[in-house]
């Protein structure tokens, strides 16, 4: 069966403060700006957009356990750069096996992770 989704065009970011946001994805994660919206950045090909619910009527709810993995090649240095950043993390890096995973949140509290695959998939792993 060929499948009728064939990319993710963006990421909705949820935020009650969008300025606040803008400032933490690009100044604190150095995301690439969008040149042509000032609530959109860039990772690769992947678009994190950032939208206010309560200019819609909606009540606003942080993203929660649906962590978007953000690709660094060393977890640990990018934790410590963030770290500097004043970006908290949850717990400690968690090694799966097959990977390493750094948990925090952006400043409404949305799900974020570092994250780098350092091993291929092989029989029953997860991550």
């Amino acid at each position: 069966m060929v499948s009728l989704i064939t990319k993710v065009d963006s990421v909705g970011v949820p935020s009650q403060n969008s300025e606040r946001s803008r400032a933490f994805y690009v100044e604190t994660l150095g995301l690439r700006p969008d040149e042509h919206a000032w609530n959109e950045f860039w990772v690769d090909q992947t678009c994190f957009a950032i939208w206010e619910p309560a200019r819609f009527g909606m009540e606003f709810q942080p993203q929660k356990n649906a962590h978007p993995l953000l690709h660094v090649d060393d977890v640990a240095a990018a934790r410590t750069q963030l770290e500097a950043k004043g970006v908290e993390f949850r717990g400690e890096t968690m090694d799966t096996g097959v990977c390493h995973m750094a948990f925090f949140t952006d400043p409404d509290g949305n799900d974020l992770a570092l994250h780098r695959r350092y091993a291929p998939y092989s029989g029953n792993s997860k991550s």
